[in-house]
């Protein structure tokens, strides 16, 4: 007989096209980086249509691209998009990210910093994990340690780095004392930072059976093929309406539509634009956008040629023509952007006025930069979707200011590796995060993904002045000045947000609709049931 769990025996469709039973080819961080909401808050499906009640029981299948036989069940260990669907599934943060990317209480229930900003207590809520043991401060001291030893490569270590671990304390059985490095106004989002989830105290395998406090338990796992979990009754935010989840992996965007589209599964992650267009208005799936999941972007590195004079930046911002690049490499699906990371996340500085298209003024600072006749060279891969088409179009615009750009094709396998340090002017993605975390990881002159080479000083001390910033408001005021001088005179020409973009069967409900691909509300199968 075969394996029930075995789903390359049961979809057969998903193995004809591009099921997934080795490594390689997946969507991974890279690409889009991953990052977390209250379940209450986003607005869902229209629950009035389906009779307003929420329906329990069922098993609901998810088709995710995966990573074949290296998967693993290790929640520190994750990288991929269907990684952190099943780490949300069976484990919990202390905290995660709501809509507009603020951090919101998870097993932690609250916390509070000193005067300094260089101490937190953190109090945790009454949980309990799988096995009936109760979540306490020394679970959570272990699942960071863990995390951040230097031997190993669990990805969240970097996120960890303003804590001194040796140095925090549980100062009770649910209470904890986190002392920092440092003052950090914004510890709350290294709490929701990904992969930061709380794993009993001891626990070190997980693939056979893993124990989390999460809303789902572990029933089976095939790495690269299936992954079935069944509800936790005593999940302290709830028990989820459905009886199982499972994860199905299909590698390929076409197995997963069609996997929707022929009855295998109920929820097809990560379609690409093109599809939700076909499908939008077809009535045999519903297409569901998330928006301002990614930044669209291209970045211009500022320590070289040409890039290092403002003025040859600022002429690039009036040269991008943001609808037609939303329009052609997006499909329309997405918004324009204003040269800033984070349009509708909280900080993000929407009093600017929005960038306009503007041939003439483009072509009189590459006058003014000494810089007429231009030619650069713009890096682009088939790493992500709308790349290469927004290389192309941005091409043909530039020619209109006199600058001839040449395309060049990069690989797949080593593109964000290749761009981080070389080249002068690179298409570049970005997931959601805070705007802090944004600013930190690629803005400050010791930043190690600094894509744009921006490099100050005076905003380095605006950045900690920021961190050393009780007040709310006064925060954001520091978050606003830097966002100004990034907006006019910054390496990343961001020309718009993509909508992340799911199919469901007509049979789901509860989807949220509002938040950001990877924050809490994305993948919350908890809070999904089948009509």
């Amino acid at each position: 007989m075969s394996d029930p769990t075995d789903s390359s025996t049961r979809f057969p469709a998903l193995r004809r096209r591009g099921f997934l039973a080795a490594a390689g080819g997946a969507a991974g961080l890279g690409a889009l980086a991953l990052a977390g909401c209250s379940g209450s808050g986003p607005a869902t499906r229209d629950a009035g249509k389906d009779g307003g009640v929420p329906k329990r029981g069922g098993r609901l299948r998810a088709a995710f691209a995966g990573g074949g036989a290296s998967e693993t069940l290790d929640p520190h260990l994750g990288n991929l998009f269907a990684d952190a669907a099943r780490s949300k599934a069976l484990f919990d943060k202390l905290a995660d990210y709501g809509a507009d990317l603020s951090a919101e209480p998870r097993l932690a229930e609250r916390w509070e910093p000193n005067a300094a900003l260089d101490r937190w207590t953190v109090t945790l809520r009454k949980a309990g994990f799988h096995d009936g043991k109760p979540v306490t401060a020394a679970d959570v001291l272990y699942s960071y340690r863990r995390i951040a030893d230097p031997a190993k490569a669990y990805r969240a270590r970097a996120s960890l780095e303003p804590i001194d671990l040796k140095a925090s304390r549980a100062t009770g059985a649910r209470s904890l004392e986190f002392v920092l490095k440092r003052p950090t106004a914004e510890f709350p989002n290294i709490m929701a930072a990904f992969g930061t989830y709380i794993v009993p105290e001891g626990a070190t395998g997980f693939d056979s059976g893993p124990v989390g406090s999460g809303p789902f338990r572990f029933v089976s796992f095939t790495p690269g093929r299936s992954t079935v979990l069944r509800r936790h009754e005593e999940y302290w935010d709830g028990a989820p309406h459905l009886d199982e989840l499972e994860f199905v992996i299909a590698n390929e965007e076409s197995a997963r539509i069609n996997a929707l589209l022929g009855g295998q599964v109920e929820y097809a992650h990560e379609l690409n634009p093109a599809t939700g267009r076909a499908h939008e208005k077809a009535g045999s799936i519903e297409i569901v956008r998330l928006p301002n999941s990614a930044m669209q972007a291209f970045a211009m590195k500022t320590d070289r040629p040409p890039f290092d004079d403002p003025r040859v930046r600022e002429a690039f911002f009036h040269i991008a023509g943001r609808e037609e690049l939303v329009d052609g490499a997006l499909s329309g699906a997405g918004e324009i952007g204003n040269d800033l990371f984070g349009k509708g996340y909280e900080y993000y500085a929407d009093e600017l006025p929005q960038r306009e298209q503007d041939i003439d003024r483009a072509r009189h600072l590459l006058k003014q930069a000494g810089a007429e006749g231009l030619k650069v060279t713009l890096d682009t891969s088939a790493v992500a979707a709308g790349f290469t088409e927004a290389a192309g179009i941005f091409r043909d615009q530039a020619a209109r200011a006199g600058v001839t750009v040449e395309v060049r094709m990069g690989s797949k396998d080593s593109y964000w590796k290749d761009i981080l340090d070389s080249g002068t002017l690179c298409c570049y993605r970005s997931g959601a995060m805070p705007i802090e975390s944004h600013i930190s990881q690629r803005l400050l002159t010791d930043s190690t993904t600094n894509a744009t080479k921006w490099q100050d000083k005076g905003f380095d001390t605006l950045y900690q002045q920021a961190q050393s910033t009780k007040d709310k408001a006064e925060r954001g005021a520091l978050y606003g000045r830097m966002q100004r001088r990034l907006h006019a005179e910054g390496g990343f020409l961001v020309w718009g947000f993509g909508d992340w973009i799911l199919g469901v069967a007509p049979s789901v409900r509860g989807v949220a609709r509002e938040a950001p691909a990877n924050t809490l509300d994305w993948a919350r199968f908890d809070k999904v049931w089948l009509a």
